[in-house]
């Protein structure tokens, strides 16, 4: 017998990606059919809350604009709330390949969180993206006692009955990280899949020096407990 459990979320946090999100949302319907999925606008300030009605999803608002780690949160609320089994998030400017959900979702069995991971290499990424990521990855691998190559990626697979056992305090960037700290300490199954790296046509919303200090404040957390 089937569960009546609705089985997965893709969450989309957007921010100014009115230009994207139509094809996003026609490119994942065609990648994973039936699959719900769930925008929540973070105080946009371009056409994407014109858009949204005429998507077909559901879909939530945040006003003013709250950050990444809020809207992914609000998310990670809403998919408890309604009973799914796991979400997937996305980012909205098609930086990740709608057609490569598939690949997270086969991940399901082994994993409670199966991280989509890309080409760690200068050849593909911005120096400064190579060396955030190396550097928090690292750090969140001894923390959670599990290699994660990928620390940063916003493309992953997420258990909700991993969701319901945490307590993130983050709000902004630093949310995605705080998740990976207190998973591992749960003794969650931390997976991978490997995605496409691109970022040609797409703008990084991350504050370098604000972001660094948000990571720092996690590990000095960690450290305390």
């Amino acid at each position: 017998m089937e569960s009546s459990q609705p089985q997965i979320l893709i969450l989309i946090p957007a921010y100014n990606a009115a230009k994207y999100l139509s094809e996003l949302v026609k490119r994942i319907r065609q990648a994973v059919p039936g699959t719900e999925i769930l925008i929540i606008n973070d105080g946009s300030s371009d056409k994407t809350a014109q858009l949204l009605p005429a998507l077909g999803t559901a879909y939530l608002e945040n006003l003013p604009n709250q950050g990444k780690g809020f809207t992914l949160k609000r998310g990670a609320d809403y998919a408890l709330r309604k009973g799914y089994r796991h979400i997937v998030t996305i980012d909205a400017d098609l930086q990740h390949l709608p057609e490569e959900i598939p690949r997270l979702l086969e991940k399901t069995e082994r994993s409670d969180i199966v991280i989509g991971t890309r080409k760690i290499t200068l050849r593909v990424m911005p120096f400064a993206r190579w060396l955030t990521n190396n550097l928090t990855s690292i750090i969140i691998s001894v923390f959670s006692g599990q290699r994660v190559r990928d620390s940063q990626s916003g493309f992953r697979l997420v258990a909700t009955k991993i969701l319901a056992q945490t307590k993130v305090q983050s709000i902004k960037y630093d949310y995605e990280s705080e998740i990976l700290f207190q998973a591992g300490a749960l003794g969650a199954r931390i997976g991978e899949a490997t995605i496409s790296t691109v970022y040609e046509g797409s703008h990084s919303y991350i504050n370098p020096l604000k972001d660094t200090g948000r990571f720092i404040r996690q590990i000095w957390r960690r450290i305390l407990l």
